[in-house]
């Protein structure tokens, strides 16, 4: 398994841009495709975005699409999540996730994971 740590999340008015950050270790960080989710109170863990470890490829949620990007540092085995146009709809715990890449298509199912950071929380103001 890999280790996740993530960081970044904060209090950020409606409108603003936030930068979340996670740094894995104890693998080939080029071998896993890295995942975002979060979740909300009261509400499942659902998927944000994800890049994949050979390619880079990205995929976005329907509500992430536009307006949050996935980049990815083998090298520095990072992976972050830029977040623009933020909305209180956003707030959440924000999740890092790790998944040995098998195959070429995305895995946006939270039980595809097996490897996540503690989480950190992002709250929007309205």
């Amino acid at each position: 398994q890999v280790h996740l740590v993530e960081s970044g999340g904060r209090f950020v008015r409606a409108g603003g841009s936030l930068t979340l950050s996670c740094v894995a270790s104890g693998a080939t960080f080029s071998d896993y495709d890295m995942a975002w989710f979060r979740q909300a109170p009261g509400k499942e863990r659902e998927y944000v975005g994800i890049c994949k470890g050979s390619s880079g490829r990205t995929v976005y949620s329907h509500s992430a699409k536009d307006r949050f990007v996935i980049s990815r540092d083998n090298a520095q085995n990072t992976v972050s999540l830029q977040m623009n146009s933020l909305k209180p709809e956003d707030t959440a715990v924000y999740y890092c996730a790790a998944k040995l890449e098998t195959r070429s298509w995305f895995y946006t199912g939270v039980e595809e994971y097996d490897s996540w950071g503690p989480g950190t929380q992002v709250t929007v103001s309205s």
